[in-house]
């Protein structure tokens, strides 16, 4: 998978964001195979409250700002499909995009006790993964489900449980 990475709002210059996007791309596409396509790409917009609260407010009427949104492109079984049709000359596919909010995932993170790096490799992770078709909101077991291979995936980049360490990998 691509990962283009488009920071409009000044982030913290101690991370190296690129450098955690791929990270976290990796490591997403290690608990979820599909995403390791290379045929398709995902944009990361690292922003700040306003510019979330507006995409929040125009995609799903909701006039706040949160920490993460994603938009997927792709179906699921588009997604798993792509494999099989088109080989190796096929063209890119663009899965989605996702948006972080500086402000909210800050205040966050200082509130969990935990870095800003931390909890936004959390949120990109989680942000994929919604790009690949999971949701937590369907059902407890699709929660469950989702959670665990965040887990998993953050412990591939040495982060700790998100969740209080309360789950079995």
């Amino acid at each position: 998978m691509d990962l283009s990475l488009d920071i409009t709002t000044p982030w913290p210059t101690s991370t190296d964001w690129t450098d955690l996007a791929e990270r976290c791309a990796r490591a997403s596409a290690e608990v979820a195979p599909e995403l390791a396509k290379r045929r398709i790409s995902a944009d990361l917009l690292l922003t700040d409250d306003a510019e979330v609260r507006a995409l929040n407010h125009q995609w799903r009427g909701k006039d706040q700002p949160t920490n993460v949104l994603s938009f997927p492109m792709l179906e699921r079984a588009e997604l798993l499909a792509l494999g099989q049709a088109g080989g190796a000359n096929a063209p890119p596919e663009l899965l989605g995009d996702i948006a972080l909010a500086l402000e909210t995932c800050t205040r966050e993170a200082a509130d969990k006790g935990i870095s800003l790096e931390h909890h936004t490799a959390h949120l990109i992770v989680h942000g994929l993964l919604h790009l690949a078709g999971y949701d937590h909101e369907t059902s407890p077991d699709d929660a469950r489900a989702m959670e665990t291979l965040e887990i998993n995936a953050l412990a591939q980049m040495g982060i700790a449980d998100p969740y209080g360490d309360h789950h079995e990998t």
